[in-house]
Formats: structure tokens, sequence, C-alpha cells
């Protein structure tokens, strides 16, 4: 993919973060600070492009036309609806963004239209879905509830093995160049705080835990943007001739961000539901800063873990792993 083709795709992942309006406020520092962090090793002048896209300076049509091939057009259009689905299915705004986008780029809306709707189930996906046992995706016989079977209150054992497996899962989602693999990792981080919440007594909705993600310093537009940004300024992101661009062999890119922020959400939510929800802002954020040291510590040891799941997984075991179902 040449660097037109990644500026571009970039771009449009930007405007895609901005569509809706009642989201512009509370992602655009983050999407600043996301920037700056990708800013050493960015060969597309990611600040630069920020500014470009809140300022207005570039329009879908004129950053549509930079694209060279059908498949930047493609990932491009991809990237764009995963950015739009991260914090939930797509607002009217976020839909008539796509439209036009789709539209610019001249994509054939049949496949168009599969994808957007492979993304909104993710979107879409129940908090009370099982999660991923250790080495294999989670799967549930045909016909049985999507809930998981457990019981009320969950041993200390078993919650730090629930907190692991999923840590290691969404590493191994992160290794895969797929850009729904990516979108993936956040339904599945909703899911182990519902489930640990409701394993102390609290059963929570949508609302609470995105707030609660948010509070410890977790966004979700933003997460993917960090997460799939890093994947295509590495060139691991992106698909050829249907097939898998780099394959899993290329962790250099990859950050185990994935598995870090995971690791640390579900101990912040241990400790926080467990204490009776007393915890202030400023106590889970440290909380939450002093455990993701501690997991950076971690992701090396648990590495061939990833690797390896990450080989058994692809774009229908993960809409199957996340939807409940097999």
């Amino acid at each position: 993919m040449s660097p037109s083709d990644t500026q571009a795709i970039v771009t449009l992942s930007l405007m895609a973060a901005f569509a809706d309006g009642s989201k512009h406020d509370r992602e655009r520092e983050e999407v600043k600070r996301i920037a700056d962090g990708l800013a050493q090793a960015d060969p597309v002048h990611l600040p630069t492009l920020v500014q470009d896209v809140l300022m207005k300076r570039v329009t879908i049509e004129q950053a549509a036309a930079s694209l060279g091939s059908p498949d930047a057009r493609q990932l491009a259009y991809e990237m764009a609806v995963c950015v739009c689905d991260a914090d939930g299915v797509q607002s009217v705004p976020e839909q008539q963004f796509l439209a036009q986008l789709r539209s610019a780029l001249g994509l054939e809306a049949g496949p168009a239209r599969q994808f957007t709707d492979a993304a909104q189930a993710l979107a879409a996906a129940p908090l009370d879905g099982p999660l991923p046992e250790a080495g294999a995706p989670a799967t549930v016989a045909p016909g049985q509830p999507v809930a998981a079977a457990r019981p009320s209150r969950l041993a200390d054992a078993e919650l730090d093995q629930m907190i692991l497996n999923a840590a290691i899962t969404n590493g191994a989602l992160e290794l895969l160049p797929e850009s729904l693999s990516t979108l993936a990792i956040i339904p599945l981080q909703m899911r182990l705080v519902y489930r640990i919440g409701q394993s102390y007594g609290y059963e929570l909705d949508q609302g609470h835990v995105k707030d609660f993600l948010a509070t410890v310093g977790v966004g979700l537009t933003s997460q993917y943007l960090e997460q799939a940004g890093r994947k295509l300024l590495g060139g691991l992101l992106g698909r050829v001739g249907g097939g898998l661009l780099g394959g899993v062999g290329r962790q250099a890119v990859s950050s185990g961000m994935s598995f870090v922020a995971t690791y640390a959400l579900g101990h912040v939510a241990r400790r926080y539901y467990a204490g009776g929800r007393t915890l202030s802002t400023q106590m889970l954020k440290e909380a939450y800063a002093g455990i993701a040291g501690e997991a950076q510590g971690l992701q090396a040891r648990y590495l061939p873990q990833m690797q390896q799941q990450a080989q058994t997984l692809d774009a229908g075991k993960v809409l199957a792993m996340v939807g409940g179902r097999r």
C-alpha cells in the first residue's frame, strides 16, 4: 500500500470518528493524544491530518480520490465502518457519512452492506454472552441461550482465570489483520466488565459499562483508532485477494495494548465492584495505570498463547465468538 493510500485511509477514519457530532468533543482530545503517540513511527504526519479533518480542509471526495486500488478503497470503507461502530450501533449522521463515503469510493452496495451488517452485529453484541475459555473461542450449541450458565459469584481463582483468558483472546485478535477482528476486542472487554459486575451482584447495562471504560481512560472509538492505526501504519492491516496480508507472524507492529488494556480493565473492575463501587474517578485511573504496568510485563509471557489462538481464528469465528453462536 502506498503512502498516499495510507494517508487517505487514516483521513477517512478520522472523519468517521467525528461524523457523529454528539461525540465530537468527547473524542477530540483522545484522538489528538493518539496522533501524538503514533507520530514517532508515522509516515503520514498524523497530527497534521487530525487538524485537517477538524478544520474541514479536506473532503470525503478528495480523500477517496487519493486511493489507488480496489483493495485500498475497500479497506478505507471497512475502517470507517468500524470506527463508526466502535461505540455502538451507528447513529443517523454516521449512516449518512458512510453512504456518502461508499458512493465516493465507488463500492458495490452488496459487499459493502455485508461488511456493514457484520460490524453492526459486533456493535450490538449482547453483554450477557459467554466469555472465551482458555485457548479456544466460546461457542454455544444451536438453541442454547446466549447467556453463560455460571454461578452468580465466582471464586477468586475463577475470576483471575476469566480475566486472563479474555486478555489472551483480545491479544490474539490484535494479531489478526482483519478490521472486524480489531473491532471485536471492544465488545469482549465490555462483556468482561459486565460479567465481573454480575459476579458481585450488579446487573449492568451498556451505558454503565461504557461509562466505566471511559472513567478508567479506555475510550471506545479512540481505542479502535489506535489499535487499527498501529496495524495500518505497520503494514499489518488489510487483505489481498481475500487472504490475510502479512499473516500472524508480524507481531513487531503490535504493541500488545489489547492484552494490557483487557487485563487491567478486568482487575480494576474486580476491585471496583468487590468494594461496592466506592472508588473515585482518580482512584480508578490510578489503579488502571498501575495494573496496566504490571500487564505489560506479563504480555511477553503469554504471547505464545496469543499466537497459537490467533492461528485458529478468522472473521467468521470471531463473529461467532462475540455473538455467542456456533
